[in-house]
């Protein structure tokens, strides 16, 4: 009989890390929207005492993405999606979407505002696009400054596996869904707009059809989010007071869901089996 002495005990530190990599192999997905939750909200606290200016760590997603990697793919996973986030030789056309959309839509909606009746801003508002560009720059560099450092989660790790479940269509839906509710604490704090609901997720759409022209580079999608939020956050949002802040609102998130439909058809389309038959 051997002797039970001879046999090396699991130390608890090994067992309680075995048993985490273990839970999140079994569900990564779940597990990364758990701990997007977990590492984006815990500000929440700090906000509601008056000690953080925002209730929400946009990184979060980000350091979600790298432990579930970590638990799933060691090492390599997680140097792909950091390679993923400075990956920038890619196609003109993905940077001209990634810049031009937003700046597009922005305009368009700003334009159409004006003409529905908004009062017209100060020119101190106008001179505020003098500051996008740096604004823009910080938001892409800096972690949890603007939403850019969102994407290595959603974009870098989360879309491909809901695409790979749910469809090339359906899986951007699906995550624009939950995109709305990681930005729960922002609702709560009235720091955006309800209209931003609809804007989110037809924006989930857009940037995943930019992201997988850029040959799935994460730094397209930041450049897009980090583009979006200096020109409609720093810039646009700042020109009009209430009803014509929600018209703006609603204006935006019609130029984001006109764009999501076009992709939305091309993706229907080249997915359509040839039903033509041979003569």
């Amino acid at each position: 009989m051997p002797s039970l002495t001879n046999t090396p005990a699991t130390p608890p530190d090994d067992r309680l890390r075995s048993g985490l990599r273990g839970a999140i192999g079994r569900s990564p997905l779940t597990s990364f929207f758990v701990l997007a939750a977990i590492l984006s909200w815990w500000p929440g606290l700090l906000y509601l005492a008056g000690w953080s200016p925002m209730p929400i760590a946009g990184f979060g997603p980000f350091l979600a993405a790298v432990v579930v990697l970590a638990a799933t793919g060691g090492r390599p996973a997680v140097t792909g999606l950091l390679r993923s986030m400075v990956r920038w030789r890619v196609p003109a056309r993905s940077y001209a979407a990634a810049i031009g959309l937003p700046l597009l839509i922005s305009g368009v909606a700003i334009i159409a505002d004006l003409a529905l009746g908004a009062a017209r801003p100060q020119a101190a508002d106008w001179a505020l696009w003098t500051g996008i560009p740096v604004s823009m720059l910080a938001i892409l560099l800096v972690p949890g400054l603007g939403g850019a450092w969102e994407e290595p989660g959603f974009r870098g790790f989360a879309l491909g596996r809901l695409e790979q479940r749910f469809g090339a269509a359906a899986g951007p839906l699906i995550l624009g869904v939950l995109w709305v509710i990681w930005h729960g604490p922002l609702f709560l704090a009235g720091q955006i707009l309800w209209t931003d609901v609809l804007t989110i997720v037809a924006a989930g759409v857009v940037i995943a059809a930019v992201f997988h022209s850029a040959r799935d580079s994460v730094f397209i999608a930041m450049l897009l989010h980090a583009t979006n939020n200096a020109v409609g956050g720093g810039f646009a949002s700042q020109l009009f007071d209430g009803a014509d802040s929600t018209r703006l609102g609603l204006l935006t998130a019609g130029g984001w869901w006109l764009v999501a439909a076009v992709v939305l058809v091309r993706l229907a389309r080249s997915r359509r089996p040839d039903t033509a038959t041979a003569p």
